[in-house]
C-alpha cells in the first residue's frame, strides 16, 4: 500500500499502536474483515504500554487490603490483553503457502507473529 492510500490508524493511536499500523499496511493488504482486527489490535498494543509503563512506575507489587502486598492490577490487566493480543494475531494469521497467492493474486494479506513483534 502507498503512504498516499494507507488509512489513517483508529483516533487516538498511540506511538506503538501507529508504528504497528504503519509497519503493517506498509506489507499486506488487508480486507476489512482485517481491518477491523488490525485495529483492535492497535488498540491493544497501545492499551498494554499504558499498563506496563503503571507497572514499571508502582512496581509488580501494591499495597492491597489490610497492608498484604498484592499484584499490580495492571500487571492482571495486561495478561489478559497479551492473550487478546495473541488471540487477534491468530485470527489474522490465515496465510496462504509460502510461494502461492490468493485468487486475487494479491498476495499475502495478513501478518504473523513474527511481523507484529518486528514493529514493536
Amino acid at each position: 500500500m502507498s503512504a498516499e492510500s494507507t488509512p489513517r490508524p483508529p483516533k487516538g493511536t498511540g506511538p506503538a499502536g501507529r508504528k504497528l499500523w504503519r509497519s503493517i499496511l506498509a506489507r499486506y493488504e488487508m480486507d476489512e474483515h482485517e481491518m477491523v482486527l488490525l485495529r483492535e489490535l492497535v488498540r491493544v498494543v497501545d492499551r498494554l504500554d499504558e499498563l506496563h509503563a503503571l507497572v514499571a512506575r508502582d512496581g509488580l507489587m501494591v499495597d492491597g487490603p489490610g497492608g498484604l502486598d498484592r499484584i499490580h492490577p495492571a500487571a492482571v490487566e495486561s495478561r489478559q490483553l497479551a492473550i487478546t493480543e495473541a488471540r487477534l494475531i491468530a485470527a489474522q494469521d490465515a496465510r496462504v503457502a509460502p510461494g502461492t497467492a490468493p485468487a486475487s493474486g494479491r498476495g499475502p494479506r495478513v501478518y504473523s507473529l513474527a511481523d507484529h513483534r518486528m514493529a514493536r
